[in-house]
């Protein structure tokens, strides 16, 4: 009789001892999955942020041909808008060796930097390459005799020059021939408060 009382408490210790240790599991269970969505919660907020903040050029409509007249310049509308060359040697940033970035002169797009610039000796502003992969689109050009590659900007669709395979041999062998008339020139003290923040590092 003793020993069975023994084994019937040693049976309602250990139901109890089962008890606990499972609500401690299902506690901490409840817990970590509520810590879980709401961290699927935050992420999810701010994936969502993120994939509908644009920034100006990418959230940019282009104005019709009659307020791009009065917004641009005619040289500036003859070469963004008509595919047109401005006159080399005689432009604004030719021989502009400050440091920042330019973008185009209609949406603000960044498309080259400071430091891919170089003299090419031909008159206009060359650079290396654009200032991200995917800043500017290449469009096969034949309205002359040989055929070229016509450069534009995303955005805005300007007609920005044309790319040469003449370059510095030893930064790709590219030569990016750009119009002043296309670009807007942003100095780098100047980036960080006009929204280019993130490619001073470029």
């Amino acid at each position: 009789m003793r020993k069975f009382f023994i084994i019937k408490n040693v049976y309602i210790v250990l139901i109890i001892f089962l008890l606990i240790v499972f609500s401690f599991w299902y506690y901490t269970f409840l817990t970590r999955k509520k810590v879980d969505i709401e961290l699927f919660s935050n992420v999810s907020v701010m994936n969502s942020n993120l994939e509908t903040k644009k920034t100006k050029w990418e959230s940019y409509n282009k104005p019709s041909g009659a307020d791009l007249q009065k917004i641009l310049t005619p040289v500036q509308y003859e070469v963004t808008q008509e595919n047109g060359t401005e006159r080399p040697f005689s432009n604004e940033y030719d021989t502009n060796k400050a440091e920042g970035i330019y973008v185009d002169v209609l949406s603000g797009e960044p498309l080259y930097s400071s430091k891919d610039k170089f003299d090419s000796r031909t008159g206009w502003p060359s650079f290396v390459k654009p200032i991200t992969s995917q800043a500017v689109t290449y469009v096969e050009d034949k309205s002359l005799f040989l055929p070229r590659t016509e450069i534009r900007s995303k955005y805005a669709d300007s007609h920005l020059g044309h790319v040469f395979n003449d370059g510095p041999s030893d930064r790709g062998g590219k030569r990016y021939c750009m119009n002043s008339a296309a670009l807007r020139f942003i100095p780098k003290e100047d980036m960080e408060k006009e929204g280019y923040g993130e490619y001073l590092w470029q």
